[in-house]
């Protein structure tokens, strides 16, 4: 749900039958069940989050703050020459300053690339200086889209070897539009639950007109609330971000690890720049030749086979709260959803009070991302069989990035559909929805339904922007691209199509679970990973792990 590329990238569709849930793609919320896995009977109360919002931009070159010793750049190869009238961003100089235990500075990027000279924003960028000897920069991306990449920098310890931690500066930034970089905010933190918490699943008209008002209602909010930036928020303009952020950071090359969405920025970056690929690493790939239709498909079938595997494991272990049947399994999530819809559980402890469909939906979904969240899972289905919804409201707020008082940590959920409404032109406009939903529960009965419709992009109130023809990165360096069997928000099959479609793909296999591979699965892919980054050592094309 990548949270939040973040359950899906969007259909495409144009019909307005159902509300369709933006399920993320992103990786930030891994590190979550890693912190909680061993805690599966009591539900701890999250902290409340650090102020975030956007900083007001200057010209680059005159950002202020006082100046940590930075890192020597490897400046390797010769000075990449800037795009045309992009002089002044492609030649600021980063000035960096201590936060926490850490380096922090501000990227100064135009709003409209078509207009350099008008309006700029800020990015937030973070840097874990490398321990060792320096070889370079890693910018990384963890996905969503809408999720931190200066939050993921800072538990780069969680997630990026500690062999490429000695050798490189691992720096994360908060693309355009979300956490720190003048963050889109449509609508206070109560709309957004009610936003959440609405009915997936509409059983007659009147239904469907509430959640068509919600839906409605929210991308108007973004209309108002949200400024100029909102027409600005794609991908192509945040792989444009990425390279002035490449040039800031001295750096001829771009090294790059991007996980889930963030794969989608680096195959957009590729396209863009390809001379400028250096050692660059997609985990967890989005096909970014599909229609939003075959995306969204693929999503559905993605969680669909992880349901399966969860259950098949919850019932090998035995004491299973879905019984001892596989199939019976999936059949009593599912009756549980539709019984939600009826009759919502009592929610103690958040001010949520009861666990409609929409939330449920969302506490099941979440540990399809990891399996460490297995167990927890297990736990929160047996206390709502006994009729408290508590501990699946704790799994929602992990997913939604949400306090048990009602605040969210970020904007991610609402920078999800900023980004893919952008990113994705509307579909056809005269559409059978009951086919539609017909071929995503043929592929997966247990979530097709919550992922058929458009959701609230099909009432965006600015237009789709395009998107590069193809994704070939024509003359790019060797681009490692991993896919994991049985990942739920970015199945396997998208990294053979995206492995494909580069023409320096290099395919990486991991038989697993889970939402992505390096860092959380085995020695076999790490150590691939660990020595192109490190070495330049290309792993071979179709190594399976």
């Amino acid at each position: 749900m990548t949270r939040g590329e973040d359950t899906r990238v969007r259909t495409g569709l144009r019909g307005k039958r159902r509300g369709g849930r933006a399920v993320e793609t992103g990786t930030a919320l891994l590190a979550g069940f890693a912190l909680v896995a061993a805690c599966t009977q009591t539900v701890p109360d999250a902290d409340p989050p650090a102020e975030q919002g956007g900083s007001t931009a200057e010209p680059p070159g005159e950002q202020g703050g006082s100046t940590a010793e930075p890192s020597e750049p490897s400046g390797g190869g010769e000075t990449v020459p800037a795009p045309e009238g992009l002089d002044a961003f492609y030649d600021q100089d980063l000035e960096w300053s201590e936060c926490e235990d850490f380096e922090c500075a501000q990227l100064t990027v135009p709003i409209d690339y078509q207009e350099p000279s008008g309006d700029t924003i800020q990015l937030e960028v973070l840097r874990v200086p490398a321990s060792g000897e320096r070889q370079g920069s890693l910018v990384i991306n963890p996905g969503g889209p809408g999720a931190s990449g200066v939050e993921y920098a800072k538990v780069a310890g969680m997630v990026i070897s500690g062999g490429v931690r000695e050798q490189y500066d691992v720096v994360g930034f908060d693309p355009r539009g979300v956490a720190g970089s003048a963050p889109i905010e449509c609508v206070d933190d109560s709309a957004m639950d009610e936003l959440l918490g609405a009915d997936p699943t509409p059983d007659d008209d009147a239904e469907q007109a509430e959640v068509d008002d919600l839906l409605q209602g929210f991308a108007e909010a973004c209309g108002e609330n949200a400024g100029p930036l909102l027409g600005h928020v794609s991908t192509v303009e945040a792989a444009r971000d990425i390279d002035i952020l490449r040039a800031a950071l001295g750096e001829s090359e771009l090294d790059y690890l991007g996980a889930s969405y963030g794969t989608f920025l680096g195959s957009t970056y590729a396209e863009l720049f390809p001379e400028q690929v250096g050692r660059m690493v997609l985990d967890g790939a989005v096909a970014p030749t599909l229609s939003g239709r075959e995306l969204g498909l693929g999503q559905a079938e993605g969680f669909e086979r992880a349901t399966r595997a969860y259950v098949e494991d919850c019932v090998a272990d035995g004491d299973c709260p879905l019984g001892d049947d596989v199939d019976s399994g999936l059949v009593r999530i599912q009756d549980f959803l539709t019984e939600l819809d009826q009759d919502p559980l009592p929610v103690d402890g958040d001010s949520v009070t009861e666990l409609s469909e929409g939330w449920g939906m969302l506490g099941i979904i979440v540990a399809m991302y990891d399996q460490a969240g297995w167990p927890i899972l297990t736990t929160a289905l047996e206390q709502a069989f006994d009729g408290d919804g508590s501990m699946l409201m704790f799994l929602a707020n992990l997913y939604a990035d949400r306090t048990s008082d009602g605040t969210y940590n970020g904007n991610g959920m609402q920078a999800i559909y900023a980004v893919n409404c952008l990113d994705r032109p509307g579909g056809e406009e005269d559409v059978d929805q009951e086919e539609v939903r017909r071929q995503f529960e043929e592929v997966s009965p247990t979530w097709g339904k919550y992922l058929a419709g458009e959701g609230a992009c099909q009432y965006w109130p600015v237009e789709a922007q395009s998107t590069p023809e193809d994704y070939e990165a024509a003359g790019a360096a060797p681009i490692v691209v991993i896919g994991t069997t049985r990942d739920p928000a970015t199945p396997y099959e998208w990294a053979e199509i995206l492995a494909d479609t580069l023409e320096s793909g290099v395919l990486i296999s991991y038989d697993g679970d889970g939402h992505t591979a390096y860092g959380r699965s085995n020695s076999c892919v790490d150590d691939a990973v660990d020595a192109y980054l490190l070495e330049g050592t290309v792993p071979e094309d179709g190594l399976s792990c």
